[in-house]
């Protein structure tokens, strides 16, 4: 089946600009993650997911840090239900795959636990407060 978007594979460099303004629309100005927070310094060494729409527009993002841990999945509003952040998945959990990497994690946003699940994540210990937004650690055996 064919999306009205592609999802590459970027360093940061590369893909800084389009990256931020994703995670800027959506952590910060839609969820409220303060910008300390978002910009943690460990985007140079991440790979990172973007989403772009056939016209060439940000649309999407996700990042995987060199331990397999997977996060800053992103979509902007007008785009989700539109498989965007499963192609997103998809590209990293690929990634993830051909490198070798033997498990990969998240910390899910409870209301992202079903989309996580459709991966075959499972949960892993109790829920935490992140960033004033309650997540699950889950986890993922390639």
């Amino acid at each position: 089946m064919s999306h009205p978007f592609t999802v590459s594979l970027v360093c940061w460099h590369d893909g800084k600009p389009l990256l931020k303004s994703i995670r800027e629309a959506v952590f910060i100005r839609e969820q409220g993650v303060p910008a300390e927070l978002e910009w943690d310094g460990l985007d140079d060494s991440c790979r990172h997911a973007l989403a772009l729409s056939h016209q060439g527009d940000a649309i999407g993002c996700g990042r995987m840090l060199a331990n397999g841990h997977i996060g800053r999945i992103a979509v902007l509003p007008q785009w989700r239900k539109q498989k965007v952040g499963t192609a997103i998945m998809e590209a990293l959990l690929a990634y993830a795959r051909t490198h070798d990497y033997k498990r990969v994690d998240v910390d899910a946003q409870i209301h992202a636990m079903p989309f996580y699940r459709s991966f075959d994540f499972v949960e892993q210990g109790k829920e935490f407060m992140d960033a004033g937004l309650p997540h699950i650690k889950m986890f993922l055996k390639l």
